[in-house]
Protein backbone atom coordinates (compact mmCIF):
# COMPACT_ATOMS: atom_id res chain seq x y z
CA UNK A 1 0.00 0.00 0.00
CA UNK A 2 2.56 2.57 0.72
CA UNK A 3 4.65 1.00 -2.69
CA UNK A 4 1.28 2.89 -4.19
CA UNK A 5 1.09 6.31 -2.13
CA UNK A 6 4.52 6.70 -3.41
CA UNK A 7 4.38 5.69 -6.55
CA UNK A 8 0.81 8.28 -7.19
CA UNK A 9 2.76 11.20 -5.30
CA UNK A 10 6.03 10.51 -7.69
CA UNK A 11 3.60 10.93 -11.11
CA UNK A 12 1.63 14.10 -9.49
CA UNK A 13 4.78 15.75 -9.07
CA UNK A 14 6.75 14.94 -11.97
CA UNK A 15 3.04 16.01 -14.08
CA UNK A 16 3.31 19.08 -12.36
CA UNK A 17 6.71 20.24 -13.41
CA UNK A 18 5.95 19.33 -17.34
CA UNK A 19 6.30 22.63 -19.74
CA UNK A 20 3.08 23.15 -21.64
CA UNK A 21 3.48 21.87 -24.86
CA UNK A 22 2.21 25.59 -26.21
CA UNK A 23 4.20 28.24 -26.05
CA UNK A 24 2.47 31.33 -23.79
CA UNK A 25 3.83 35.03 -25.06
CA UNK A 26 3.20 38.10 -24.00
CA UNK A 27 1.33 40.41 -26.59
CA UNK A 28 0.81 44.51 -26.32
CA UNK A 29 -3.09 44.09 -26.48
CA UNK A 30 -5.19 44.22 -23.47
CA UNK A 31 -9.25 43.03 -22.86
CA UNK A 32 -11.48 46.19 -21.71
CA UNK A 33 -14.64 45.70 -20.71
CA UNK A 34 -17.63 46.58 -22.67
CA UNK A 35 -19.19 49.82 -21.84
CA UNK A 36 -22.79 50.23 -23.17
CA UNK A 37 -22.80 53.70 -24.69
CA UNK A 38 -26.79 53.86 -24.89
CA UNK A 39 -28.71 53.24 -21.42
CA UNK A 40 -30.69 50.63 -21.02
CA UNK A 41 -33.69 52.52 -20.11
CA UNK A 42 -33.88 55.29 -23.25
CA UNK A 43 -35.78 53.82 -26.35
CA UNK A 44 -40.23 54.30 -27.22
CA UNK A 45 -43.00 52.39 -24.89
CA UNK A 46 -45.79 51.39 -26.47
CA UNK A 47 -49.10 50.19 -24.24
CA UNK A 48 -50.23 46.94 -24.60
CA UNK A 49 -53.81 46.36 -25.16
CA UNK A 50 -56.19 44.66 -23.15
CA UNK A 51 -58.53 42.74 -25.33
CA UNK A 52 -60.87 43.02 -22.06
CA UNK A 53 -61.03 46.63 -21.92
CA UNK A 54 -62.89 49.14 -23.90
CA UNK A 55 -60.51 52.18 -23.29
CA UNK A 56 -59.69 53.51 -26.53
CA UNK A 57 -56.04 54.48 -24.73
CA UNK A 58 -53.29 55.49 -27.00
CA UNK A 59 -50.41 55.71 -25.05
CA UNK A 60 -46.39 56.04 -25.99
CA UNK A 61 -43.53 57.17 -23.93
CA UNK A 62 -40.19 58.19 -25.63
CA UNK A 63 -37.24 58.46 -23.11
CA UNK A 64 -33.87 59.68 -23.78
CA UNK A 65 -30.78 60.46 -21.64
CA UNK A 66 -29.23 63.66 -22.68
CA UNK A 67 -25.70 65.81 -20.81
CA UNK A 68 -28.98 67.52 -18.92
CA UNK A 69 -30.56 64.25 -17.55
CA UNK A 70 -33.56 62.16 -19.31
CA UNK A 71 -36.36 63.60 -20.97
CA UNK A 72 -39.48 62.28 -22.49
CA UNK A 73 -41.85 62.64 -25.01
CA UNK A 74 -45.47 61.81 -23.92
CA UNK A 75 -48.59 60.91 -26.70
CA UNK A 76 -51.71 59.74 -26.11
CA UNK A 77 -55.23 60.24 -28.35
CA UNK A 78 -55.54 63.66 -25.76
CA UNK A 79 -52.54 65.22 -25.36
CA UNK A 80 -48.53 65.16 -26.85
CA UNK A 81 -46.16 66.46 -24.21
CA UNK A 82 -42.11 67.30 -23.61
CA UNK A 83 -40.23 67.56 -20.25
CA UNK A 84 -37.95 66.43 -17.92
CA UNK A 85 -37.94 63.03 -16.61
CA UNK A 86 -36.20 62.07 -13.24
CA UNK A 87 -34.68 58.34 -13.05
CA UNK A 88 -35.09 57.23 -9.28
CA UNK A 89 -34.06 53.95 -7.58
CA UNK A 90 -35.51 52.93 -4.21
CA UNK A 91 -32.56 49.49 -3.94
CA UNK A 92 -31.99 47.26 -6.76
CA UNK A 93 -35.55 46.05 -7.13
CA UNK A 94 -37.72 49.12 -7.23
CA UNK A 95 -36.79 51.47 -10.01
CA UNK A 96 -38.78 54.67 -11.14
CA UNK A 97 -38.91 57.46 -14.27
CA UNK A 98 -41.11 60.48 -13.08
CA UNK A 99 -42.29 62.31 -15.22
CA UNK A 100 -41.97 65.42 -13.80
CA UNK A 101 -44.64 68.40 -14.32
CA UNK A 102 -47.78 66.65 -15.76
CA UNK A 103 -50.80 67.81 -13.11
CA UNK A 104 -52.73 64.44 -12.17
CA UNK A 105 -55.86 64.89 -13.95
CA UNK A 106 -57.89 64.22 -10.51
CA UNK A 107 -57.29 63.74 -6.76
CA UNK A 108 -58.57 64.65 -3.64
CA UNK A 109 -56.15 62.49 -1.28
CA UNK A 110 -56.65 60.41 1.63
CA UNK A 111 -60.48 60.78 2.19
CA UNK A 112 -60.51 57.69 4.53
CA UNK A 113 -60.80 60.24 7.86
CA UNK A 114 -62.93 62.50 6.08
CA UNK A 115 -66.31 63.71 6.97
CA UNK A 116 -68.69 63.67 3.67
CA UNK A 117 -70.06 67.26 4.80
CA UNK A 118 -66.31 69.04 4.65
CA UNK A 119 -65.71 70.69 1.34
CA UNK A 120 -61.79 70.41 0.88
CA UNK A 121 -59.39 71.90 -0.73
CA UNK A 122 -56.12 70.27 -2.26
CA UNK A 123 -53.43 70.81 -4.75
CA UNK A 124 -53.22 68.91 -7.33
CA UNK A 125 -49.75 66.62 -7.43
CA UNK A 126 -47.37 66.76 -10.68
CA UNK A 127 -45.69 64.13 -11.91
CA UNK A 128 -46.38 60.77 -13.22
CA UNK A 129 -44.15 57.69 -11.94
CA UNK A 130 -43.92 54.63 -13.61
CA UNK A 131 -42.21 51.78 -12.17
CA UNK A 132 -39.65 50.33 -14.56
CA UNK A 133 -38.67 46.49 -14.43
CA UNK A 134 -37.29 44.40 -17.46
CA UNK A 135 -38.26 47.09 -20.41
CA UNK A 136 -41.26 47.35 -19.08
CA UNK A 137 -43.07 50.70 -17.56
CA UNK A 138 -46.46 50.07 -15.54
CA UNK A 139 -48.63 52.92 -14.05
CA UNK A 140 -51.35 52.47 -11.06
CA UNK A 141 -53.27 55.21 -13.00
CA UNK A 142 -55.74 55.26 -10.31
CA UNK A 143 -56.58 54.63 -6.67
CA UNK A 144 -59.45 53.65 -5.03
CA UNK A 145 -62.72 55.04 -2.99
CA UNK A 146 -59.94 55.91 0.20
CA UNK A 147 -56.80 57.93 -1.55
CA UNK A 148 -59.05 58.93 -4.85
CA UNK A 149 -56.98 59.73 -8.32
CA UNK A 150 -56.74 59.58 -11.64
CA UNK A 151 -53.32 60.30 -12.99
CA UNK A 152 -54.56 59.74 -17.08
CA UNK A 153 -57.57 60.42 -17.49
CA UNK A 154 -57.84 59.65 -21.07
CA UNK A 155 -57.04 56.01 -20.14
CA UNK A 156 -59.48 54.17 -17.79
CA UNK A 157 -57.40 51.39 -16.63
CA UNK A 158 -56.18 51.05 -13.20
CA UNK A 159 -53.31 49.35 -14.33
CA UNK A 160 -51.33 50.92 -17.39
CA UNK A 161 -48.04 48.57 -19.18
CA UNK A 162 -45.81 50.05 -21.82
CA UNK A 163 -43.36 47.66 -23.15
CA UNK A 164 -40.20 48.88 -24.73
CA UNK A 165 -40.03 48.54 -29.28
Amino acid sequence: MKKIIIIITIVFFSACKRQSAIPIEETKYSIKPVTNTKDSIEGVYNALIDSNNTDDCTLAIELVKTKNGYHFSLKTNARNIQGKAKFVSNGPEEKYIVLEDIPWDEYEGDISNEDDTITRNVDIPKGIDFLYKNDTLTLQNYGNAMNYYTKLGECGAKYIQLVKK
